[in-house]
């Protein structure tokens, strides 16, 4: 299936490249990746303020545009592209998915504005120590007050985010509890990881109390809802990605010469861009089918999410890794952008369950 993009969708699409091959080059990526924060508080005040990213998906009753998951499908793939450094996937993909899903009304119109606005940075805290997806924080209730104790790690964006989303298991199962940063009892510790363009912390909560205006109830239905939403997010960042590397390799392949003519004319390497080329289009046409999906609450969603996620985890490794083998010694070098690539398909594709994670789902959903 091939997407087709109303005129909307384009320019934001057109308009998003536009302004992210300005601002979010290589050198620009290479510095904010070694900064402390992790992002350019500069050029997220500008994507806030001038092109409003952080309300696309935010109803317009609390501050957004209310636009749906294919706008943001679009966006992410040109962020992907760029492996732009930004609260955008915490806070928009992680943070109000979750709040739009569980949320009451009274803590939409709290967190929401705030997040479309972009002064309120949010993020979720749902993956414990040893489980993929599980909740290791214990919530425990006292008539109307909760406490928390337990930990989460790999929260993407911790070090930066106001607010922290944070699943738990009490009594009655799943609650995500809303954790302002300044909550006593909460300590968050910057991690270190492989990829450097996307930080993560890990939380520890040691007796956190909360009001019960905190809670958020959580099924388990919803809990995948909300990530299988990110993952088809996260698969669209990674389409942008490998989409980046191949046209890096193309580049290469038309400029690198060996034995008197560019490699590109050779048949190995036409045949490796080649696969690359069918990969991303074939990836491009399951993440977008996903982001359709989302928005549409179509009955197939799960099911589309599961492959968008699994055969897109999948080919932005084989893209990073081809991209590496037509580059050469170069691709294997701190100078070269390829490297940053390969880290981000390595270590997003276990975010939300890595390519063998997904396939297990979709064998149980068919059995």
């Amino acid at each position: 299936m091939r997407f087709a993009f109303d005129e909307d969708q384009l320019d934001l699409k057109k308009g998003a490249r536009r302004f992210l091959d300005a601002h979010a080059d290589s050198a620009a990526m290479r510095k904010v990746a070694e900064s402390e924060t992790g992002f350019d508080p500069v050029v997220w005040k500008r994507v806030c303020e001038e092109l409003c990213w952080p309300g696309l998906v935010i109803p317009e009753q609390y501050g957004g545009f209310g636009f749906g998951w294919v706008e943001v499908t679009a966006l992410l793939e040109e962020m992907g592209r760029a492996l732009f450094c930004s609260p955008f996937f915490s806070t928009v993909c992680l943070g109000a998915n979750t709040i739009l899903a569980l949320g009451n009304d009274a803590q939409k119109t709290a967190l929401l504005p705030g997040i479309a606005s972009g002064e309120q940075l949010c993020t979720l805290a749902w993956r414990g120590a040893a489980h993929r997806n599980g909740a290791e924080v214990e919530a425990s209730v006292d008539g109307s007050a909760w406490t928390l104790n337990g930990g989460a790690r790999y929260v993407i964006d911790g070090h930066i985010a106001d607010t922290f989303l944070v699943l738990a298991r009490g009594g009655a199962g799943l609650e995500v509890f809303v954790v302002p940063r300044d909550t006593p009892g909460l300590t968050v510790e910057a991690l270190s990881t492989m990829d450097p363009t996307r930080r993560m912390s890990a939380l520890t909560l040691d007796e956190v109390k909360l009001g019960d205006d905190a809670r958020m109830p959580c099924s388990d239905e919803q809990l995948q809802l909300i990530l299988d939403r990110a993952g088809v997010c996260l698969s669209a960042e990674l389409l942008g990605a490998s989409e980046r590397c191949l046209d890096m390799s193309v580049e290469y392949g038309q400029t690198r010469k060996q034995f008197g003519r560019a490699i590109g004319s050779f048949q190995a390497i036409k045949h490796k861009c080649a696969n690359m080329m069918m990969y991303v289009e074939s990836a491009r046409s399951a993440t977008y089918y996903a982001g359709w999906a989302a928005a549409a609450d179509a009955d197939d969603f799960t099911d589309a999410a599961i492959s968008a996620q699994a055969y897109t985890f999948d080919i932005a490794f084989k893209c990073a890794g081809e991209a590496i083998q037509i580059h050469g010694g170069i691709g294997i070098t701190w100078e070269h952008d390829v490297h940053f690539y390969f880290k981000r398909a390595q270590s997003a594709a276990h975010l939300f369950g890595d390519v063998a994670f997904q396939r297990e789902r979709m064998a149980a959903r068919l059995l």
